[in-house]
């Protein structure tokens, strides 16, 4: 199994619901690419991306529970739901990202205790005997197989050019909107989706048909995130995969998160982020970039 296959299915570093998917349209609704955008106004998507961009660069922390869709509609519409807490945090020039997932709910299940947890931190926060940890890593604790692995997501910066965690989740889920707003019109076309009179007036959708050059092109066809008027920042996230690669858009997996009850900007303690490897759980096993020419 391939890093992203496994960050993916770990982070679970991201987005699952226990209802059937007809009623994931009615709970948080998708536009496709057939649906008619709202008439644009000059320089509308770029108004509500300066403000996205305004809020983003304003974020020192952020807290919020997590739920973490995955649906597979060729296999029956089989769904996957994981609920848990997010925390992110800005400490001088570099961040951390913590993910606690501790329920699971399988098709019709009932929803059970199952701790996963994952956190985006700085190398040197890590040690082990023998092993010189450098640049950026996702750590993945499962307690319910014992199990510890380290996978680095960068290599080590320049001091003044320091790579988000943000910006490293969402290379593996799409957790988009909270940095590097200028990006996003180089990776996406991104129109404004009008809001049904029926549906809360609370926030604004955007739609991201992913660009033939994207970064994104091999991970998804289009995602759409909808973003709280009241916070300026992303309350929900819809992204229909491209897998599987045979399969029309209407039978690929799909992934969806959302950000419940979120604290913007309060202090948050560093201790949050810090871990002990549980005992009995042995050491955890290292994966390290692969070097350019090496194969996957």
């Amino acid at each position: 199994m391939n890093r992203k296959i496994i960050i993916k299915a770990a982070v679970i570093l991201l987005w699952t619901v226990s209802l059937p998917v007809a009623n994931w349209a009615t709970q948080c609704p998708k536009s496709s690419d057939t649906e008619q955008p709202v008439e644009e106004k000059v320089n509308t998507v770029d108004t509500v991306l300066k403000q996205l961009n305004k809020k983003a660069l304003e974020l020192t922390s952020y807290q919020a529970e997590i739920e973490y869709g995955f649906i597979q509609p060729l296999l029956f519409g089989s769904e996957t739901i994981r609920k848990g807490t997010l925390y992110y945090g800005r400490f001088d020039k570099k961040s951390k990202l913590r993910i606690n997932f501790e329920t699971l709910k399988q098709e019709d299940e009932e929803e059970g205790k199952y701790s996963i947890q994952y956190i985006v931190l700085d190398g040197a926060s890590l040690t082990l005997a023998g092993y010189q940890f450098q640049g950026t890593w996702l750590v993945h604790i499962d307690y319910e197989i014992e199990s510890v692995k380290y996978y680095q997501l960068a290599e080590a910066k320049e001091p003044n050019k320091p790579v988000d965690a943000f910006d490293l989740a969402s290379r593996n889920l799409p957790m988009i909107g909270f940095t590097k707003i200028e990006d996003l019109k180089k990776q996406f076309q991104i129109t404004l989706v009008e809001q049904k009179k029926s549906e809360p007036e609370d926030f604004i959708q955007l739609h991201l048909k992913v660009k033939p050059d994207s970064v994104y092109k091999d991970d998804y066809v289009y995602i759409d995130f909808w973003i709280d008027k009241k916070l300026g920042l992303p309350a929900k996230v819809f992204a229909v995969s491209t897998e599987p690669a045979t399969e029309p858009v209407e039978q690929k997996d799909i992934y969806e998160i959302k950000f419940i009850k979120p604290k913007v900007n309060r202090k948050i303690d560093g201790k949050v982020f810090e871990f002990k490897i549980p005992e009995g759980f042995g050491e955890p096993e290292i994966i390290p970039l692969k070097k350019k020419g090496e194969r996957k």
